[in-house]
């Protein structure tokens, strides 16, 4: 990489953490219409930086809901163009009692920064920022051509993004996407993110009597709704955690041993001790690993039905529900799947209640690039050179519904180079960004920006 850059990042890092800092303060919760205002505030903080930076046209473009942010610096002759996409937006920090600082007041403290957004997905996003300052300020340009695209609405669903993306495709077409919203396998272990999991999910309804009635003078002539809920959650996997719906594997890609063997490489969570379980139950010929992070999944999210104050109310509940989730892998498409969960749960109906099923509206299909692909590899060549260790290779449980987007509209790979870590409490009370990722992370990008710029 630029010898300047790197003097530049490390000359400007208080600065630059004071920044941060600033973009971190704003309490942009998307969810909640009180912060409208503060959601725009943190895209306007996104759209002022570009042009600091020196990017040619920077526009905040309204949506139906919370805007985007759209820059390009489109100079760097006979290199390729990458599209940088992330979000400004941040989750709610309730419960704030549980936070240890305020959650939009940053704080530093045993080598982290704390505060929301931190690492999802503000302190990631700002640091290409800070990168692209870099070069411009020491090279006045950029080792490739750049298009922006920072939204405010990832943490509620990204409604309105897809619909922006197809309108404006021609002008976010690319030849390759860089996304720093996903983290490492584990602090100070470089990661390369190849594949994520696709997403769908359905909510079940099961309506019995027109109101409770009393156990003791209905019990033998009513079906308990809940009892009937059971029945058919209870026959949605065996005891191996092999899901019986026909058709749920049908499509599912042959995992290549080649793929195996980089899984069972990479680290895994210590699952007993960190989240106090008796054992893992790993679907039947597959490791842990490989279950997680190549294997489809079904899982029951919530329950609802019946008395649930103190003590005992015996009553044979008027109805019940539960809310279910299936993450997908290659091959999966989430309407077929939603179609066979929906057909097997009406077949399976128990006599005596009405069975409904709304289906979940957001889906996304799973994503996979090879990870032998040259931007992968150089990706990979410019953690290992920042964090010294071999980069491990993974593919992720979880689903980023923009990825499969833009791999869906513009046909190019998506390299996914988070610098997070399983410490940082996404979501959750002192969400933090360990400034040891935050100084190595921008030594990557820098790398890397440098790196790809050679492809083309």
């Amino acid at each position: 990489m630029s010898e300047p850059v790197l003097n530049y990042l490390k000359e400007n890092r208080e600065r630059l953490i004071g920044k941060l800092e600033k973009f971190l303060a704003i309490p942009s919760i998307s969810t909640e219409q009180a912060h409208k205002e503060d959601v725009l505030k943190a895209g306007r903080f996104v759209a002022d930086y570009l042009k600091e930076i020196g990017f040619n046209s920077v526009e905040i473009k309204e949506t139906a809901g919370h805007p985007l942010v759209c820059g390009e610096w489109l100079e760097a002759q006979d290199a390729p163009t990458a599209l940088f996409y992330g979000h400004y937006d941040v989750q709610p920090a309730d419960p704030y009692e549980l936070w240890n600082s305020e959650p939009f007041k940053p704080e530093i403290r045993s080598g982290k920064i704390f505060a929301r957004g931190a690492s999802d997905d503000k302190g990631q996003v700002f640091m290409h920022l800070a990168v692209l300052e870099a070069y411009m300020k020491t090279e006045g340009r950029l080792p490739v051509n750049v298009k922006v695209c920072i939204e405010g609405e990832e943490e509620i669903g990204s409604e309105n993004l897809y619909p922006f993306l197809e309108k404006n495709k021609e002008m976010l077409s690319a030849d390759f996407a860089l996304i720093s919203d996903s983290g490492m396998v584990d602090k100070g272990q470089p990661t390369m993110l190849y594949g994520l999991k696709g997403f769908t999910g359905l909510e079940i309804n099961v309506k019995g009597p027109d109101r409770d009635l009393h156990s003791g003078l209905y019990g033998g002539a009513v079906r308990n709704p809940a009892m009937a809920l059971s029945h058919i959650l209870a026959s949605l996997k065996d005891d191996e955690e092999h899901v019986t719906v026909p058709g749920f594997y049908e499509d599912v890609e042959e995992l290549p041993e080649d793929e195996r063997k980089l899984m069972n490489e990479a680290p895994g969570e210590n699952y007993v001790e960190t989240v106090g379980i008796p054992e893992t139950v790993p679907e039947r010929g597959f490791t842990v690993n490989e279950h997680i992070m190549a294997r489809p999944t079904l899982e029951i999210n919530g329950l609802t039905s019946g008395y649930q104050g103190e003590g005992t109310k015996t009553i044979i509940p008027s109805s019940a529900s539960a809310k279910l989730t299936c993450r997908l892998v290659p091959g999966q498409d989430p309407q077929k799947i939603q179609d066979l969960l929906v057909s097997y749960i009406e077949e399976n109906a128990p006599k005596g209640v009405t069975v409904s099923v709304r289906r979940e509206p957001l889906s996304a299909k799973a994503y996979k690039v090879d990870p032998n692909h040259p931007l992968l590899k150089k990706a990979a060549d410019s953690l290992s050179e920042a964090f010294g260790k071999e980069t491990v290779f993974v593919r992720l449980g979880g689903s980023i519904p923009v990825v499969e987007q833009i791999d869906q509209l513009f046909n190019i790979p998506v390299v996914l180079l988070g610098f997070g870590t399983p410490e940082d409490n996404l979501h959750s009370p002192n969400e933090s960004f360990p400034l040891e990722h935050f100084d190595k992370g921008m030594e990557v990008l820098a790398t890397y920006y440098k790196e790809a710029g050679s492809l083309k």
